[in-house]
């Protein structure tokens, strides 16, 4: 799952830099309009279907690292063990939430490709755009059931979850 959830977010940041060369030569082409440059065609397109991606594409690795955001202000209080049980729970609700996320996106994308929608400028396939969060929520749900397995094993085994996970880096 390492692996998996690594390389998604490695694929998030490629798509990342790329929205942001997208972006620039853009810009530029718009600032030096007088000089008969222009502006990407669809850029805005192409910013929305690559952001689609990398949001999904990072979601994978942010919930294995466990660096999604984090309010403990009575759980602190807690003792180990309860708070590695909540951490089961919680565990439990991303998988679930994951998974329904993946599943609407699996049948917004079969939408897409039945009625054959596209982008307005650039004509760009929309199911396709759909297709490629959907690998990063199929990614996520994978993740979701390793983190979900490796927090219950914690549990059981009365070990402590970890504080604050990415705070204090």
């Amino acid at each position: 799952m390492h692996g998996l959830a690594k390389w998604m977010a490695i694929a998030g940041g490629i798509v990342l830099l790329a929205m942001i060369v997208v972006v620039v030569l853009s810009v530029i082409g718009r600032a030096f309009i007088w000089a008969g440059l222009k502006p990407i065609l669809g850029d805005y397109e192409l910013i929305s279907v690559g952001m689609g991606f990398a949001v999904f594409a990072f979601l994978p690795w942010a919930h294995l690292m466990r660096g999604h955001a984090l309010v403990s202000l009575l759980t602190d209080t807690f003792s180990d063990r309860v708070n590695a049980w909540i951490l089961v729970v919680t565990d439990f609700m991303m998988l679930v939430a994951s998974a329904f996320i993946a599943w609407r996106l699996y049948f917004g994308m079969m939408d897409k490709f039945a009625y054959r929608e596209t982008t307005i400028l650039l004509g760009l396939p929309l199911s396709w755009a759909f297709m490629a969060g959907l690998v990063g929520a199929i990614a996520m749900v994978l993740v979701s059931i390793f983190v979900f397995g490796r927090s219950i094993q914690d549990a059981l085994a009365g070990k402590a979850p970890p504080k604050h996970v990415g705070s204090e880096h």
